[in-house]
């Protein structure tokens, strides 16, 4: 079995360095399972309650803009603070707030709010996006999205802890010195991984897209292996946060036929867009779309084939692909904690925190 303090060997490190000490489990929400908005913020909220009764250690959502992708959450930071006030236990992530779209002392200021109001219990993720409608729709510049964000994010740290604001004697209030400990990046590229393993910061690693002819363990093991060199010298802790499609039902043929229409319809979409190949079989493409599904031993097994558990710190499962019910999604939340994560070396969290940690 593999577990998250195994990351020190699998990179090289040596027993002195800072390790891990549990692995955790979250799960990810785009917030598009509904009959329409105000049903997919309720089920999603409800979620959140039903993981922290599970144990789950952090509940993540994805912010996305206008309806041009999957997901149906603009206002990241909003939703949190329900969330917030709906749970007591569990972490509230962004996965993530697209920092070049946002004024980044404002990101800051909403989310120093958000962990004050939940008692330290915010993972602050943060990425530089890349979408161009998005970008275009919001008048921002995509081309700059890289630097923009790099500046953002010392913008945000700098808040946080209280600096003056823009060279002005403006500060921050409240202020939520230890949030810049909680700060994560998502990247898809090697150097990314070693930037962000060189500001110190939680690395997220997002499914790859069903573009990608390569597992998404292929693909993303270079960053892993990027992003813990790095942070092994700046001496800090590594938090390495694994986004998975994991789907767990009563038997692979179960899952298949939850997940199926929904799934074929995406498909179909990028079909048309000439962006996935033809005449694939419903495994071929579930395959292809990197998602770890059926019998809980059969999701276990599969998840400890990733050449990138041996690195990962927390295990955050996408538990809605496709179009399974919304009381099936909450049946793979149970069977994830009951049955898959402990395999994997997770035990639940019930423990009261006021860290985030």
């Amino acid at each position: 079995m593999v577990l998250a303090a195994d990351i020190a060997t699998a990179v090289g490190t040596t027993a002195s360095q800072p390790q891990p000490t549990r692995l955790k489990l979250g799960f990810l929400t785009r917030l598009e399972v509904g009959a329409d908005a105000a049903d997919s913020y309720k089920f999603a909220l409800d979620m959140f309650s039903a993981a922290e009764e599970l144990g789950y250690d952090t509940g993540w959502i994805a912010q996305h803009h206008f309806l041009n992708g999957a997901g149906r959450l603009p206002s990241a930071f909003a939703f949190l603070g329900a969330a917030a006030e709906r749970t007591k236990r569990i972490g509230l992530g962004t996965a993530i707030v697209t920092l070049p779209l946002e004024d980044p002392v404002r990101v800051a200021e909403d989310a120093a709010f958000v962990d004050v109001l939940s008692g330290g219990r915010l993972q602050l993720g943060l990425g530089p996006g890349g979408d161009p409608l998005t970008f275009s729709a919001l008048g921002r510049d995509v081309n700059a999205r890289r630097e923009d964000h790099a500046r953002g994010v010392e913008i945000v740290k700098d808040a946080l802890v209280g600096k003056p604001i823009n060279g002005t004697t403006a500060v921050m209030y409240p202020t939520s010195p230890t949030l810049p400990d909680r700060i994560w990046e998502a990247t898809f590229s090697v150097d990314g991984g070693a930037r962000i393993g060189q500001n110190g910061n939680g690395l997220l690693l997002a499914r790859t897209s069903a573009m990608s002819r390569d597992p998404a363990d292929v693909v993303q093991l270079p960053i892993g292996e990027a992003y813990a060199r790095e942070i092994a010298r700046v001496g800090v802790a590594p938090r390495l946060g694994l986004s998975r499609t994991v789907y767990a039902a009563a038997d692979r043929k179960t899952a298949m036929a939850d997940m199926g229409s929904g799934v074929d319809q995406w498909v179909k979409l990028l079909q048309s867009r000439n962006a996935f190949p033809t005449g694939l079989s419903a495994e071929e493409a579930f395959a292809r779309i990197h998602i770890h599904y059926g019998h809980p031993e059969e999701v276990i097994a599969s998840l400890r084939e990733d050449r990138l558990m041996p690195m990962t710190t927390e295990l955050i499962c996408q538990v809605q692909p496709g179009s399974p019910t919304q009381a099936h999604i909450l049946k793979s939340l149970e069977l994830i904690a009951k049955q898959v994560a402990p395999e994997l070396g997770w035990r639940p969290n019930f423990a009261a925190s006021t860290t985030g940690e």
